[in-house]
């Protein structure tokens, strides 16, 4: 990687606006940004490309698909990881947190076999330079599961772990306040015939009774010690935005309802939605739309969730709506937001001084398609 690069004749989109500009990187940040093409014979002309910020992904769950690529698979994990790496930095992610779930309601699931294999691997990959997106670790408590907490303490040790979230996911409540949609979806989603699922909802119930509270304590006590961002999940009441307020978290993880979307935002949360939510037109689950809390200035955040492609094509259709999100605040949504949320100043933004972590794209019939990908100056893509 040369010391100096210049990327010249870019719409740069920055925090508040965006220019026709060239862009000056040395040593793995961005040292000068300038209007107007450059002169100079060593500058690579992006052709009126857009130049974006490298987008930061808070929550992917897509490193569970390479793992298990067919039902009965189990896939290497380190060609997992790799894979899964190729296909975040394709879609122009740059710092990724990779969700790992400690709990799982699945009765007939393998993520806590896979849980310990994906994180060493991750790991490995990390520590032995093969990956080019830089990844951290986000992990997911089921806060129902009876080993949730147990599993939490060993795990909470890894370095790359930089946020953790507290999830239940038990019937009648948050995410499935209506047990019509709790059945369908779970009862699709596992292939239950209806009597496993009468089993499934009772087993569900009682573990949350038993466990929810009293894990959810430990673990915000444990994240607090140790300063790692914290987020809630599925929010869906006063009460529930409260709760997550007093423990100081950061990030309101999918909210469910216009009422605790608002009230998380006011209280300093920042909201997160799926950029599928966008793409597709609403939610898979039946709840809110990430297009109407834009349309109430209350979006924060977009995380591709389960499909990493999903990100940029979101936040350029959100730009596109009639909502108040310009471009450099449709941008912000897939970087800057999210890097700050999550602890992390050196990037998110094109600014001098800051990583050079950088997307080009351009868009073909409201489809972007990526150029080129550059993580603290070095091509990845």
């Amino acid at each position: 990687m040369p010391a100096e690069q210049i990327l010249s004749n870019a719409r740069l989109v920055l925090a508040d606006q965006v220019i026709h500009g060239s862009l000056l990187i040395r040593d793995g940040l961005i040292a000068d940004i300038s209007a107007g093409a450059s002169s100079l014979p060593q500058a690579q002309d992006l052709d009126g490309a857009l130049l974006l910020p490298g987008l930061v992904e808070l929550h992917t769950d897509n490193l569970e698909k390479h793992m298990s690529p067919r039902p009965g698979v189990d896939w290497p994990s380190a060609s997992a990881v790799l894979t899964h790496d190729a296909q975040i930095v394709a879609a122009g992610i740059t710092t990724v947190f990779d969700a790992l779930s400690i709990g799982d309601i699945n009765p007939k699931g393998k993520r806590m076999q896979q849980l310990g294999v994906m994180l060493e691997a991750i790991a490995a990959a990390e520590a032995a330079g093969q990956t080019r997106a830089e990844h951290r670790l986000h992990l997911r408590c089921e806060v129902s599961h009876p080993q949730c907490l147990e599993l939490f303490r060993e795990l909470v040790e890894q370095p790359l772990v930089q946020l953790v979230s507290v999830m239940d996911h038990a019937p009648g409540q948050r995410q499935f306040a209506r047990m019509e949609k709790y059945r369908e979806y779970y009862m699709g989603k596992y292939h239950l015939s209806p009597a496993e699922m009468d089993r499934f909802v009772s087993e569900q119930l009682a573990n949350s009774a038993r466990h929810s509270d009293q894990q959810r304590a430990a673990i915000v006590d444990i994240c607090r010690s140790r300063e790692l961002a914290l987020a809630s999940h599925d929010d869906a009441t006063l009460e529930h935005v409260t709760e997550s307020a007093d423990y100081g978290m950061a990030i309101a993880e999918f909210p469910t309802t216009f009422e605790a979307a608002e009230a998380s935002h006011a209280r300093g949360l920042k909201v997160l939605m799926g950029a599928p939510n966008i793409v597709r037109g609403g939610s898979h689950s039946g709840n809110i739309a990430a297009a109407d809390l834009a349309q109430r200035g209350v979006l924060d955040i977009l995380s591709s969730d389960y499909y990493p492609a999903s990100l940029l094509q979101a936040a350029l259709g959100l730009a596109e709506q009639d909502n108040g999100y310009d471009l450099p605040r449709a941008i912000a949504t897939i970087s800057l937001a999210p890097a700050r949320a999550a602890g992390l100043d050196d990037r998110g933004e094109i600014a001098v001084g800051l990583r050079a972590d950088l997307v080009q794209a351009q868009v073909h019939n409201g489809q972007p398609v990526i150029g080129q990908v550059w993580r603290q100056g070095r091509r990845v893509f």
